[in-house]
């Protein structure tokens, strides 16, 4: 059964409820336990939650976040420096050619900050194979250079990770993303990076409010999809 999404597939219903607007101010773990389903997936991105593990490297238990404050990356306040121009120059960029590399090396246990565990990873494959996940890769001669992936609910991308191999590719995978995301011109697609750091915050990232990000996300997920995430599964 295709959902409300072009291409892709809803799942069954999770049987879980997932309500962030009913935790303190800045308390970013709203909730512990759950499933990695599908269908429980999507309940926790259209409600403005994402999974993490809460042991070592993502172990369990499994915990349910939503910060407050909240990154997120307005399409037209990416910062693009003239070196990383230069740079996208160097790379060739592709969508959803290599969603399991992408996700592996993302996952890789030697990274700092590991949290991407065989489950979470089966998890967003599953995903994929649905129609709901997808990556951006970047590419030099012919290798997997960089690259990102996350969720699309409509016009929400919900960023879950991204690797570099080469100077600047993780960049070049961002720039490409919002590209995408803005190549129509619709105002009010909305793109997740969860926490806001100094790395992000220097390519354009922002901080709001855990209430004004869940009026964001229930206006994004009501809208259509950019056309490069609408082809499906397959």
């Amino acid at each position: 059964m295709t959902g409300g999404e072009a291409g892709s597939v809803e799942p069954p219903p999770s049987r879980y409820v997932f309500e962030p607007e009913l935790a303190e101010p800045g308390q970013d773990l709203v909730a512990v336990g759950a499933d990695l389903d599908p269908g429980t997936l999507l309940a926790a991105y259209r409600a403005g939650v994402f999974p993490m593990g809460l042991g070592t490297d993502g172990a369990g238990p499994l915990g349910w976040w939503s910060p407050d404050p909240r990154g997120v990356l307005p399409l037209e306040g990416l910062r693009v420096s003239r070196s990383l121009a230069r740079s996208g120059r160097r790379f060739e960029v592709t969508v959803d050619t290599a969603f399991g590399d992408v996700v592996m090396a993302c996952a890789d246990p030697s990274r700092p900050g590991r949290w991407i565990t065989p489950p979470v990873a089966r998890a967003y494959r599953r995903l994929h194979a649905l129609g709901w996940a997808h990556s951006v890769e970047c590419w030099r001669d012919g290798e997997l250079a960089g690259g990102l992936y996350g969720v699309a609910v409509g016009g929400l991308f919900a960023g879950e990770s991204m690797f570099h191999r080469v100077t600047d590719a993780s960049k070049v995978a961002l720039l490409a993303l919002v590209r995408l995301l803005a190549a129509d011109g619709e105002p009010d697609r909305l793109l997740d990076v969860q926490w806001r750091t100094p790395h992000l915050a220097s390519l354009g990232v922002v901080d709001v409010s855990r209430e004004e990000y869940l009026a964001l996300v229930r206006r994004a997920v009501s809208l259509d999809p950019p056309a490069a995430f609408r082809a499906g599964p397959g």
